[in-house]
Parts: structure tokens; sequence; C-alpha cells
């Protein structure tokens, strides 16, 4: 064999091997790498939508923050005022009770003191009696004079 044929044998072999992988091999290589490059890019697009959605989530839940901030600030506040309306509701109506609890020792107060006006005038009224029945020696009936001595009762 010559050079020629040599070089003509070897071209067409090299032809088939070359036609051989453009068909058989080549393919599903080209296949398999646009496949990884769609996964990456895939991947690379999840991965920038799922920091965009994290964005968003913080975003949302420093404003909910916020917002539950506000809302307890203002519990607060509410609680509070409530609470200074209970005390001052509790100091009038422990005022009105002390103004009750005051009027009611002030009535009982003159109760005691017009009985013990009322004994006495009692006790005076005897003891008058008494004097004026020494002074006469002689012995007054309270039964006859019993309007005599309530008028004595009034007038002391």
């Amino acid at each position: 064999m010559s050079i020629n044929a040599t070089l003509i044998a070897q071209l067409i072999v090299f032809l088939l091997l070359v036609w051989f992988t453009m068909k058989f091999v080549w393919p599903p290589i080209v296949k398999a790498l646009d496949e990884r490059a769609q996964k990456i890019s895939e991947g690379l697009s999840a991965a920038d939508k799922a920091k965009a959605d994290l964005q968003v989530a913080n975003k949302r839940v420093e404003e909910q923050l916020s917002a539950a901030r506000t809302e307890t600030a203002q519990r607060l506040a509410d609680a509070e005022r409530m609470a200074q309306s209970m005390v001052e509701e509790a100091k009038g109506r422990a005022s009105e009770e002390g103004a009750k609890i005051v009027a009611a020792a002030r009535a009982e107060a003159e109760q005691e003191s017009m009985k013990a006006r009322e004994v006495l005038r009692d006790q005076v009224a005897a003891l008058a009696v008494k004097g004026a029945e020494q002074i006469l020696r002689r012995e007054v009936d309270a039964g006859v004079h019993a309007d005599l001595l309530n008028r004595l009762k009034v007038e002391l």
C-alpha cells in the first residue's frame, strides 16, 4: 500500500469515526451539557427569586413587628388609663364611703346626745321633784303633776 492509499484509508476511518461520534456520542454529551446549563440557570433564578422573597418576607416581618409594637404600646397606654380611672373611681368611692361613715357616726352621736339629754332631763326632773318634796316637806305625786314635769323637761 502506498502512502496515498493509507492516507485515504485513514481519512475514511477518521470520517467514519467523526460521523459515528457526531451521530451517537456527541448528542448525549451536548444534551447533558444543555441540561446541566439549564439546571444551573434555574438554580440561579430560583436563588434570586428566593432572595427577593426573603427580602419581601423580612419587610413584612418588620412591618408586623412595628404594628405589634404600636399595638402593645397602645394597649399599655389603655391599661394605664384604665388603672388610673379605676384608682380615681376607688378613691371617689372610698371618699363617699368615708363621708357616709362620718355622717352615720355624727347621726349616731347626735342620737346618743339626744338620749343623754333625755335621761338627764328625767334625772333633773326627778331631782327637782325630790328637792321640791323636801322643800315643801310633803309628798308630791309625780303622776298628778305629770303635765308640770313634761313642761319642765321641755324647758330644760
